[in-house]
């Protein structure tokens, strides 16, 4: 599948699902973390991870490090689906509540693509017994990555 730019510059291809789950699998960082790939495609990407003591900070929630993980990667693998490869240029995080949960939930999406960045957001969830609460809420700037 293949996309072309809004200015015609080049054609785009999405980073397909198996080879981001590659990524994860040999990304050390996500491996510590347990990152999960939910959803994905289209400008969407929802990734989870399970709230273990050692992903707390000393208050026994969430540490910001592991939400700004889930932010900054919700909006980069979102931002990828659509141009493939990306680094991130820059992300806002927005803490808003307390981490306190089983898991933490990030959903992505893709606003805005332009000739070479993506504009971002994403919301980070946590889940108690399948019910979501708002924790944080990001915007980013994804840049298309060529070498």
């Amino acid at each position: 599948m293949h996309r072309t730019q809004e200015n015609n510059v080049s054609a785009l291809t999405p980073l397909a699902r198996a080879d981001l789950e590659a990524v994860i699998k040999i990304t050390p960082f996500a491996q510590m973390l347990g990152a999960e790939l939910g959803e994905y495609g289209d400008g969407i990407a929802h990734l989870s991870v399970t709230l273990r003591p050692d992903l707390t900070m000393h208050m026994g929630f969430a540490h910001g490090a592991v939400i700004g993980f889930l932010a900054d990667s919700a909006c980069a693998w979102a931002a990828a689906s659509v141009v493939g490869n990306v680094v991130t240029s820059e992300y806002k995080l927005n803490l808003i509540a307390p981490g306190i949960g089983e898991q933490l939930r990030a959903e992505g999406r893709v606003l805005k693509s332009a000739s070479r960045n993506l504009v971002c957001m994403a919301n980070v969830y946590a889940v108690t017994q399948g019910k979501s609460n708002l924790v944080a809420i990001a915007l980013a700037t994804i840049t298309r990555f060529s070498r």
